[in-house]
């Protein structure tokens, strides 16, 4: 049995200028892909080679509680679903594939457990040979049989091959310093109350002639991070932040490690790192020269507020009010530090305006929904709901009629498609590619939107935002 070697470090997190501008073989994972009413499922695969030598693809699936449909039964509310897994040989047409098929059954003595958006994690290990592979993930309410749809690819890196791999890197968090595990993400985007992260890979080279050097970097992006600028505001000049959304020229060093292999066989690494701030980030990892060739891999992943993509403390709820209240007035309560005082402000805020307390419970419920959907339909480098399409979903809710191009899209609430006032059109300032990965759609903004802005804001205010929405 050749030897397997584990390596796990702890980078420090220190700041130095970054000159690298690799941008191929770099892994950015799934958004939410979020469709209402449907299933949420978020897949994540990963190859490896195991302590017997043999080559194993790893599948973590998580499953929005909420997002199933529950039925009572005695005391408990349960929901059923089936789910489904395809692993097809791309490598080899002719190889058998494999289709398997469980069971989910999620339950809970909760009554609210239809709105809640913690993940049930589904996670199996597969013995397979080696080669590429996608994995199709069919996850289908048993009440509903609505199903959801993910897909992946993998490759499985040959143990008694000379060639020299790197497999994928896998992200694993733990929410606090005491958990005993860390768990699988499966999207882009991490919740910022993470404790830590630790970074998984595996290098398999059976042919070592000189020992090979191993470099990794950690990589901070300059990005826009602000909330969505009024509609009536000017737009953004192609030199801004927002125009630009993320700059993947502009970046500093987080942290650097260097390693040195000088046995042949599998190496898995594994890196540590502790809490990090908001940002997009990447993690890279290069060779020196094999055979005149540096490897490179790489995984591009987002630090988001505390419960993204939920809203949990008052910080996370008061945010979103910009889009409700005066420039002042929000900033003057995004000043409060103090989680309990903010608290009684952002409910004074909504009682004061809609009094009714029956009301105002309604109008909350509805505003924060749309928050988070905003949060796991529009999500780039930066929260949903800070995004124009988020803040016109928010304030607007989700369009009648949609239009889209390469370039443009309409978002239409009439049957008057020509009504200024009830169609917004978004444009794309750059698009969507290997080397900008997001959807960055931008409002075209007009001084025209000041009034409709201020009646539309008014609704939620008064409460009539619960039966005319535009």
């Amino acid at each position: 049995m050749r030897k397997k070697n584990i390596v796990i470090l702890l980078l420090p997190l220190i700041l130095i200028s970054c000159s690298n501008s690799y941008i191929e073989n770099i892994d950015r994972m799934q958004g939410y892909e979020y469709r209402p009413g449907f299933p949420e499922m978020r897949l994540v695969t990963s190859s490896f080679i195991d302590e017997q030598n043999i080559p194993k693809v790893n599948l973590a699936i998580e499953i929005v509680y909420g997002s199933l449909i529950y039925k009572k039964n005695d005391n408990l509310f349960e929901a059923k679903a089936t789910l489904d897994i395809q692993i097809l040989s791309k490598s080899n047409e002719t190889r058998t594939t494999q289709n398997l098929s469980y069971p989910i059954t999620l339950n809970s003595g909760r009554a609210n457990i239809s709105l809640s958006q913690d993940t049930y994690l589904f996670e199996k290990e597969y013995e397979i040979e080696p080669g590429e592979y996608e994995i199709i993930a069919t996850l289908t309410d048993s009440s509903s049989s609505r199903e959801t749809i993910r897909r992946s690819e993998t490759i499985i890196p040959d143990p008694d091959n000379d060639e020299f791999h790197i497999t994928n890197i896998r992200i694993l968090a733990k929410e606090d310093a005491d958990d005993a595990f860390f768990l699988p993400i499966t999207t882009y985007d991490i919740p910022g109350e993470i404790d830590s992260l630790k970074f998984v890979f595996q290098i398999t080279n059976n042919n070592l002639s000189d020992p090979i050097s191993i470099n990794m970097k950690l990589l901070r992006f300059k990005s826009d991070t602000s909330a969505a600028r009024e509609m009536s505001f000017p737009n953004y000049p192609p030199g801004h932040i927002g125009y630009r959304g993320i700059e993947y020229d502009e970046k500093e060093e987080i942290s650097s490690n260097r390693r040195t292999l000088t046995d042949p066989g599998s190496v898995l690494i594994e890196f540590l790192f502790p809490q990090l701030e908001r940002g997009n980030y990447r993690l890279e990892i290069t060779t020196n020269p094999l055979n005149g060739e540096k490897l490179y891999k790489a995984r591009d992943f987002a630090i988001k507020s505390p419960s993204y993509p939920t809203l949990r403390t008052a910080r996370e709820l008061a945010q979103p009010l910009i889009y409700l209240m005066g420039k002042k007035d929000h900033q003057r309560i995004m000043r409060i530090e103090d989680e309990d005082t903010l608290k009684k402000e952002i409910d004074r805020f909504w009682l004061k305006n809609l009094k009714n307390s029956s009301t105002a419970k309604d109008v909350i419920s509805l505003f924060y929904e749309r928050v988070e959907e905003a949060n796991k339909q529009f999500s780039n480098f930066k929260e949903g709901w800070k995004t124009d399409m988020g803040m016109i979903y928010i304030l607007f809710g989700p369009p009648w009629y949609l239009e889209n191009s390469l370039t443009q899209m309409r978002w239409g609430y009439s049957f008057n498609s020509t009504d200024p006032e009830k169609n917004f059109y978004f444009y794309k300032p750059r698009i969507k590619d290997k080397f900008y990965p997001f959807d960055n759609y931008l409002l075209r903004r007009s001084n025209m939107y000041h009034n409709l802005h201020y009646v539309q804001r008014e609704k939620w205010l008064n409460g009539t935002i619960l039966r005319d929405n535009l």
